[in-house]
């Protein structure tokens, strides 16, 4: 592995490790300012992982910016602007197709509650905190494209064939979701975006479908989620009421 990949690496781990030192630091920060302690209990998560994410997208792009090395995808020749972004909007469904596969899977096979605490807790942050989205839609899916796609699947690629290849990195990507009772979903995942870029040699393919993807699910969770509890309602109520108009 080149080190400028050990480099990015390295950034991701320290951005990841990063709270147990910057929320501290943070948290005294606020309360130097005047900041009410309950208030830089709910603030400091979601302050801190938007600068964390922020600062590792950063120094990353900054590494790939400077870099020269091409691994054996990124050497050939890659598909035109065009169908790039055509891709890139297939890329989307494929996801959402792939990971409805995934909870099937584990739902009704494995027998594995749907939904996912790291979801739920990025939503949490994202209600005390709303530029936490930016963390969440565009910092996040940009460094783990680059991370696990580019990087682990790209240098994996070289030495095996895809499946091999895509199966250790989605394995990993799992692992570090922390969730590995999710283990299908996130290397349904994983698949989509390694097929992706191999298909495109593009890493800007795979990280536009993951910003996207991430939008929509935030968008629907978020900002959207008192709009669909209210069709949820009005639905169950139409029911009750066509099986009332049944009865009689």
């Amino acid at each position: 592995m080149k080190k400028e990949y050990g480099f990015i690496l390295i950034t991701y781990i320290v951005m990841q490790l990063s709270a147990f030192v910057g929320q501290p630091l943070l948290y005294e920060a606020g309360l130097i300012a005047g900041v009410e302690p309950d208030r830089l209990k709910a603030l400091v998560p979601g302050y801190w992982t938007v600068i964390a994410f922020a600062l590792a997208t950063a120094i990353v792009l900054l590494i790939l910016w400077r870099s020269t090395y091409r691994n054996s995808i990124e050497r050939q020749a890659p598909v035109p602007p065009g169908s790039a972004m055509v891709w890139a909007i297939i890329g989307v469904f494929m996801a959402f197709a792939a990971q409805y596969a995934a909870i099937m899977v584990e739902t009704f096979l494995l027998g594995i509650e749907p939904g996912s605490q790291n979801t739920q807790d990025i939503i949490e942050l994202v209600q005390g905190l709303p530029v936490v989205v930016l963390a969440v839609a565009v910092f996040g899916p940009i460094l783990e494209e680059i991370v696990f796609r580019k990087i682990i699947f790209g240098s994996l690629y070289n030495r095996m064939p895809f499946f091999f290849a895509a199966l250790i990195s989605s394995l990993i990507f799992s692992v570090a979701h922390m969730e590995l009772e999710h283990t299908i979903l996130y290397a349904a995942m994983g698949f989509t975006f390694a097929f992706l870029y191999v298909k495109t040699k593009r890493i800007i393919v795979p990280i536009v479908a993951h910003v996207s993807m991430n939008t929509f699910v935030v968008l629907m969770q978020y900002v959207f989620a008192d709009d669909l509890q209210e069709m949820i309602r009005k639905a169950e109520q139409m029911e009750q009421l066509s099986q009332s108009i049944n009865w009689w």
